[in-house]
């Protein structure tokens, strides 16, 4: 378990973090779940493959989707640690941060162009994939702010605020595109689902939510502060830099590299259960298209209050503990899972399984706060979505191959068997204790 600070210690560094600063930084992930949720997820990555592509080609629009997020994690995993760790030399989080998602903006917004043609294909894969690329490097940036939000008494519940923002700012942004858009013949503003009007717009509006709810954070959040003790590089020789600090972390604290490559695993076993329980929920358990769109916004739901509730729980019995019992809670409803049939005890265990997904998100985060060195958040969790990305093939590998063997149900196995293996290596990461030290300039600011 985690030891606490001092009593006198948390006051003083609670009167730090000036209570707009936290929401502005929630507001940004509520902002930023419109690229989750829609674009990514549940509406146009899926007009692409439907409508765009084309239905007599070579190759399926799920899978020229697949191919680009394929080549995205490729330079996500090669670039993300080097520009975390640009970020904390030079003192260029917020900078980073601000650069990243107004390129996000920009691509959201440009996606009302492609119409359900053919022909608008390469624009929308290029679109996809560089409004990829651009999220993962501003998430880099975003999730080393942690520390400046937060104290060490209260990291997990901080973290946890922020995943459930996201999880109900998506929430909100699809009921009010499905209400006003999607599903209505004649939707709001006299929209139509004509010439793919309707996703357009969605798109459109999905960038001016991320933009609204985006700004608060770069007006109310200090910047962070230079390192002077490490000199300016070029960005070649930010690798070599790059890797000697590496080295020296593995000589001094080999319980992150352990974390590092545990997280990389469960968090594609969590990543697989999202992208896959649509599927399963339709060709295996039998829900309808309305059912499952239901399904996933209660399974958001439920993310949510579990991410918020997991923080305040972390606090108390630390982020390990937290993490351990999240992957036993999916692992043990994905066994289940596996031997049941029909859409009500999908309801109820494909819901157990989903209200997990957020306490192991959040504590994942605030771990990797404690465990970074100080002045190094940005670059850990550079290595952090590079790692991600580096094994993100695994989970849909190994469900495909399970699912050869037998049908998409024993699929399952495949994602349980992700998880247990990041589980299994997460038993060997140490809780680290929490650090009771005054924290950075920026964390004072404000």
């Amino acid at each position: 378990m985690d030891q606490a600070p001092a009593p006198e210690v948390t006051a003083q560094l609670a009167d730090r973090v000036p209570r707009r600063r936290l929401l502005a930084w929630g507001s940004y992930d509520w902002g930023a779940a419109s690229f989750q949720a829609v674009i990514t997820t549940f509406v146009f990555a899926t007009y692409v493959s439907a409508a765009v592509a084309p239905e007599d080609g070579a190759v399926s629009g799920a899978n020229w989707i697949a191919i680009t997020n394929a080549l995205s994690a490729v330079v996500v995993a090669l670039s993300a640690a080097v520009i975390g760790q640009r970020a904390d030399r030079l003192g260029r989080r917020k900078r980073n941060l601000m650069v990243f998602s107004v390129l996000v903006w920009v691509a959201m917004a440009l996606m009302f162009l492609v119409r359900p043609e053919a022909a608008y294909l390469p624009l929308a894969l290029v679109l996809l994939g560089l409004s990829g690329i651009f999220m993962e490097l501003a998430n880099v940036s975003y999730n080393a702010m942690l520390q400046q939000v937060s104290t060490p008494a209260t990291l997990g519940r901080v973290s946890g605020f922020g995943w459930s923002l996201g999880y109900f700012g998506g929430i909100v942004l699809l009921l009010v595109c499905y209400v006003g858009f999607i599903a209505p013949e004649v939707g709001w503003f006299g929209v139509t689902g004509e010439d793919g009007l309707d996703i357009r717009t969605v798109a459109l509006l999905s960038a001016g939510w991320f933009v609204v709810f985006g700004l608060p954070l770069f007006f109310l959040m200090p910047e962070s502060a230079p390192d002077p003790g490490r000199p300016r590089h070029g960005v070649v020789a930010s690798y070599r830099v790059l890797l000697a600090d590496l080295r020296q972390l593995w000589r001094a604290d080999r319980n992150a590299f352990r974390f590092l490559l545990a997280s990389a695993l469960y968090r594609d076993g969590l990543a697989a259960i999202f992208s896959l329980g649509a599927v399963l929920a339709v060709t295996v358990y039998g829900l309808g298209a309305d059912d499952v769109l239901v399904f996933g916004i209660a399974a958001n739901v439920l993310a949510a209050l579990g991410a918020l509730s997991g923080g305040f729980v972390e606090d108390r019995i630390g982020a390990r503990a937290v993490i351990l019992i999240s992957i036993g809670g999916m692992v043990l409803a994905g066994v289940v899972l596996l031997f049941v049939s029909g859409p009500q005890p999908f309801w109820v265990f494909g819901l157990l399984l989903t209200i997990w997904v957020g306490p192991a998100q959040a504590s994942s985060r605030a771990l990797l706060t404690r465990l970074a060195p100080p002045g190094h958040e940005g670059q850990m969790f550079g290595l952090y979505t590079s790692t991600g990305r580096a094994v993100s093939f695994l989970a849909p590998s190994l469900f495909a191959v399970f699912a050869a063997v037998g049908s998409d149900r024993t699929g399952i196995i495949g994602i349980v068997v992700v998880l247990l293996a990041g589980g299994l290596l997460m038993l060997r990461v140490s809780a680290p204790r929490r650090p009771v030290a005054v924290p950075d300039p920026a964390t004072r600011a404000g």
